[in-house]
């Protein structure tokens, strides 16, 4: 485990990415021992001195939900992390490149919650009788910190979460089977990946019941009005200076982002 001076630091360098938009020290790099009940911490404090500057959380993001990125990242569970009032972002949003360190991004959809979900023991049904929407989403994620980067670093890091674009229809939870509800992701006019929800944990709503049952570890819960985005299913996109990322969800419509 880090020393709380260690913790400090890397909070410390985390902030400083996020404000100059360059990539800092990697938390492993700096500090070989870490722990990922440290990169956890880190993230919290990180959460609490945005909070402090006036940013609001509403909500979460849940990563490494399949498992394919659970094996590369050699960790046999998600992650995840917060989500700020600063970070949502219109349909069709032009959104400054310079805004970031090295975008990507991620189609996905987000749960809206009704109810409040409070684990242990939450399941799939808990997951969707809480859920009011449901809705196509983007999400932009962003390394605020140097490769090869190590699951710790990606925790510490908030999940890279960077932006999240809501478009697409809304719908109830029991509109749809949510395991067929697939994306063309397009950049640009090519098509980089296809997908289908099912691979977020086998249904989407998993996620969700995953993120509370976790929660409830450290005394907290999912409050109604949060969003939580369930986790992608298809691998990140890299986004350049000028690109448009299109995510078309078929009968569920359609959201984009462009980089300017």
């Amino acid at each position: 485990m880090l020393t709380e001076d260690e913790r400090a630091t890397c909070v410390a360098n985390l902030l400083e990415s996020h404000r100059t938009k360059v990539q800092g020290k990697r938390p492993s790099e700096m500090f070989p021992h870490i722990k990922i009940e440290d990169s956890y911490a880190i993230s919290s404090a990180v959460a609490d001195a945005k909070v402090k500057a006036g940013a609001r959380v509403i909500g979460h993001k849940v990563g490494l939900t399949s498992r394919a990125m659970q094996a590369s990242s050699k960790i046999d569970e998600p992650d995840y992390g917060y989500m700020f009032d600063d970070l949502l972002l219109a349909d069709g949003a032009k959104v400054p490149f310079d805004s970031f360190c090295v975008p990507r991004v991620e189609p996905e959809l987000t749960f809206i919650l009704k109810d409040r979900l409070v684990g242990p023991n939450i399941g799939l049904v808990d997951v969707l009788r809480a859920t009011e929407w449901i809705v196509p989403s983007i999400e932009i994620i962003d390394a605020r910190v140097t490769e090869p980067r190590k699951i710790f670093d990606t925790v510490a890091d908030n999940g890279a979460a960077a932006g999240l674009v809501l478009g697409g229809r809304p719908m109830r939870p029991d509109d749809v089977d949510l395991r067929w509800a697939g994306a063309i992701f397009y950049r640009n006019s090519d098509i980089e990946e296809t997908g289908l929800a099912a691979g977020v944990l086998g249904h989407p709503a998993m996620a969700i019941a995953w993120l509370a049952n976790k929660l409830a570890q450290f005394g907290d819960g999912l409050e109604p009005g949060q969003m939580i985005l369930s986790g992608s299913f298809t691998r990140p996109v890299w986004a350049a200076k000028g690109d448009t990322l299109h995510a078309d969800f078929g009968p569920l419509g359609s959201v984009a982002v462009q980089f300017v």
